[in-house]
């Protein structure tokens, strides 16, 4: 385990870098160009929206942007593999892009914007064979909504270990790994830091504060927000997402130390829309394209390091990031692994 700002230092990081469901259509502006484009979309709706919006102003081509965690993202490219009716998936933890791309449903595309990228989005195409990259990062962490913990004088979770106390019995949401990246890579995080045996143990004895496991890895922080449940497990830009739209929430970064994503982009093998797909994902590479995240106040760290980092995005000096391994824990044989047995030991036993 590193500290974060030894990560950030080896990832390419510095001061100076650091300062710089619903399935909709958006009418296109007049055509400077000719063509549409279907996208499988990993983030929150909002930003779906508006970068569909900014690239179709930009290229004039047509978008359809459906909005999947990542889990049913994968599942959807997997069925329809003989016949593919997406051309790019963007967005959402990078685990289940290396899937993608380790099963060959995905292709092989070099940018020539990948000299501008951050090591650690470029570290996404290497291990994929070029067949995925990194567009954000984001830490894993905690929510929890500081109006409810103010009256029932309950602590605020900083370490995993706190999220065992009695006080948070039935009052955690997280979310399903079979169906989301955020909790995939949660699990993994887990396995890392204590261990698989412990941290199945852990596991078994989180379950019994788990009020429900939702089908989407932002949802718990909706919840915390509204006041249905006190904590969630999220990526931390999620939670500050809901902070700053004015709901009463914080959030936090596990002292024992935490797992990040690496928001990746891939075009889909046998797209029917080549051309389109590769200007998408360009576009979603560029400072321009990147900027749609912080205007629709999604806080991750944007990978083109001439694009400007949002000031309220978790400081990640800040955080001890683990030396996550998505070599291993982004092999569709070890994801099918850890889920069989979180599905045996865990999912077989939830309320």
């Amino acid at each position: 385990m590193k500290s974060a700002a030894n990560w950030i230092k080896s990832a390419g990081f510095g001061l100076g870098a650091l300062a710089a469901g619903a399935v909709f259509a958006v009418t296109p502006a007049p055509a400077k160009a000719q063509g549409t484009l279907t996208v499988l979309c990993g983030v929150q709706e909002e930003w779906c929206k508006a970068i569909a919006v900014a690239f179709e102003k930009k290229s004039g081509i047509a978008v359809a942007m459906s909005r999947k965690s990542a889990g049913e993202a994968l599942a959807q490219i997997r069925a329809e593999a003989a016949n593919p009716k997406t051309d790019v998936w963007w967005g959402g933890p990078g685990d289940p892009h290396l899937q993608a791309a380790e099963e060959g449903l995905t292709l092989a595309y070099e940018s020539p914007q990948y000299k501008e990228l951050q090591p650690w989005a470029q570290s996404q195409y290497k291990q994929s064979q070029g067949r995925s990259i990194g567009i954000y990062a984001g830490a894993l962490g905690f929510t929890y909504n500081t109006e409810l913990l103010g009256k029932r004088k309950i602590q605020a979770p900083k370490c995993w270990a706190d999220l065992l106390r009695p006080e948070f019995k039935d009052e955690i949401q997280v979310a399903n790994p079979n169906a989301s990246g955020t909790a995939y890579t949660a699990l993994a995080t887990l396995v890392q830091i204590f261990g698989e045996e412990k941290a199945f143990d852990y596991l078994k004895k989180l379950n019994e504060n788990v009020n429900q496991y939702t089908k989407s890895g932002s949802a718990p922080a909706a919840a915390v927000a509204r006041s249905e449940t006190l904590v969630g497990i999220i990526f931390m830009h999620d939670g500050i997402n809901q902070k700053i739209n004015g709901f009463p929430v914080d959030v936090s970064a596990p002292c024992e130390g935490t797992g990040y994503e690496i928001g990746s982009v891939s075009i889909i093998k046998g797209s029917k829309n080549l051309d389109a797909a590769k200007a998408f994902y360009e576009f979603s590479l560029s400072p321009e394209g990147q900027a749609t995240g912080a205007e629709t106040k999604q806080f991750q760290m944007p990978s083109n390091r001439k694009a400007a980092v949002p000031p309220e995005a978790p400081n990640l000096e800040e955080i001890r990031l683990i030396d996550y391994n998505f070599q291993k824990y982004g092999t569709a044989e070890e994801r099918k692994r850890l889920l069989s047995r979180w599905d045996a030991e865990i999912k077989s036993v939830a309320r």
